[in-house]
């Protein structure tokens, strides 16, 4: 279940995030706003949070389908809360 760090950085490339709810774990990104745009640039603050490298198969249309599909690949990647660098 993505954590309200994840869901914080997500937030920040949404153009249509809910105000003050929380992120539903399988709302759909491209409906919340996520363009290929703003992909990319979550794709690195992600990286960057998190200190992993997604493999070039994770980087597709539904891994980017939602939060929950795209927390479980930075899982899968390697990532924890607790060795992500502090925001």
């Amino acid at each position: 279940m993505p954590t309200p760090a994840f869901d914080s950085i997500l937030l920040r490339h949404l153009r249509f995030a809910p105000d003050g709810q929380p992120l539903e774990p399988d709302a759909s990104l491209r409906e919340l706003g996520l363009d290929s745009m703003r992909s990319v640039e979550l794709l690195f603050d992600l990286e960057d949070h998190y200190q992993v490298t997604l493999d070039e198969e994770a980087l597709n249309a539904a891994t980017f389908a939602t939060p929950r599909s795209l927390y479980d690949a930075v899982l899968r990647a390697g990532g924890s809360e607790s060795g992500a660098l502090a925001s």
